[in-house]
């Protein structure tokens, strides 16, 4: 902001001190005389000054209510003022400087005075505004950063989901089905205040796609056990079953290329805790209740509705009342009952999530 040109409105009742201060200053400023409150806020409709000089003392509207009705406007608020007044009194200065001037001339000013007091403040309020610009230019480019580390890890979690896809090509659309149910699960949790201890140590911009490295492990199981066309053997089941640590050693290895953990922290715990159970039977540790990880609870949940309601090489797909009915008898026993609670109150979003993607696929 050049200081030069600068506006400066200038608000007394008394002509002679309008004439001073404008003669004063009009040579290096564009300065706006006005008698009144009134005929302030009436420029102030039509432009915004860099600076305002303030009377105290004006008949209908005092200077310090003028300054009140400034400070509470979005508009006018930064604009700085300067009070002018006959007081010489320390507490009508602190009253003034209370309220929010940045200043205070006892009348009768000096011009030379009036001068140095102007350039000092517009000079502050140019720093002020150009220290402004570079922290909003700062979040910018912090913003932009933030979000091209986001769009580089969505590429990431992307192209491997989809290698884990084209390898196990019976469960078409499966990952997209299932970060779809968990972004419904987590917002219903959110909307009722449902675990917000635990939520509140999330980022869920970045848990929701990290579930779709659920099934990440899969790239380490043989063709023969994944794609076998019919139910495993125990031995192919146990093998199976170790989806779930190959999925955090996977990731743990992707983790390595990257400082952004936090990213894949979230994937870690849907890869290895997906096929945990309530009652603690299920995968691969035992894990029982809440010991469970409630992104591994979430993700069963998930999990296990798609699998009901798609074709598989050992069974046919289930319609999706019978899937609900399965997890509501699952409730306690394999699942979290306070998320099956969930899950039932959206069970029809669930089932158009599921409709949506698969019709895509």
């Amino acid at each position: 902001m050049a200081l030069n040109r600068c506006k400066v409105i200038l608000v007394d009742d008394d002509l002679t001190n309008l004439s001073i201060g404008r003669n004063a200053l009009s040579e290096r400023y564009t300065v706006i005389t006005v008698p009144s409150a009134e005929k302030l806020f009436l420029t102030l409709e039509r432009l915004m000054p860099d600076l305002i000089l303030l009377d105290i003392e004006m008949p209908g509207m005092s200077g310090y209510e003028v300054i009140r009705k400034l400070k509470s406007d979005e508009r006018t608020k930064s604009v700085p003022v300067v009070f002018l007044t006959a007081r010489r009194d320390a507490s009508s200065e602190l009253d003034g400087l209370n309220l929010g001037a940045v200043d205070y001339i006892t009348k009768p000013f000096s011009p030379a005075l009036l001068q140095k007091r102007v350039e000092t403040h517009l000079l502050l309020r140019a720093q002020t505004l150009q220290l402004q610009r570079y922290n909003d230019n700062l979040l910018d480019m912090v913003k932009e950063k933030t979000e091209r580390i986001y769009v580089l890890q969505n590429a990431v979690l992307n192209t491997v989901a989809e290698l884990v896809e084209f390898r196990d090509d019976i469960t078409g659309g499966h990952i997209a089905r299932t970060q779809g149910y968990i972004e419904l699960l987590v917002a219903e949790l959110i909307r009722r205040g449902l675990y917000p201890e635990l939520i509140s140590q999330w980022d869920v911009e970045l848990l929701i796609p990290s579930a779709q490295l659920h099934d990440v492990g899969k790239i380490a199981i043989s063709d023969s056990i994944l794609k076998k066309p019919g139910r495993y053997e125990p031995a192919e089941f146990d093998e199976m079953k170790k989806h779930t640590t190959y999925g955090i050693n996977v990731i743990n290895r992707i983790e390595r290329t990257t400082k952004e953990s936090d990213f894949f922290r979230h994937a870690k715990v849907f890869a290895g805790a997906h096929h945990e159970k309530w009652d603690g039977s299920g995968y691969p540790l035992g894990l029982r209740g809440e010991d469970i990880p409630l992104p591994g609870r979430l993700m069963a949940i998930a999990d296990v509705y798609d699998a009901l309601i798609s074709v598989r090489p050992y069974k046919p797909a289930l319609s999706h009342e019978e899937s609900v009915r399965i997890i509501t008898e699952g409730r306690g026993s394999h699942f979290d009952p306070t998320l099956v609670d969930v899950f039932l109150d959206l069970a029809g979003e669930f089932k158009e999530v599921a409709d949506r993607i698969s019709s895509a696929v």
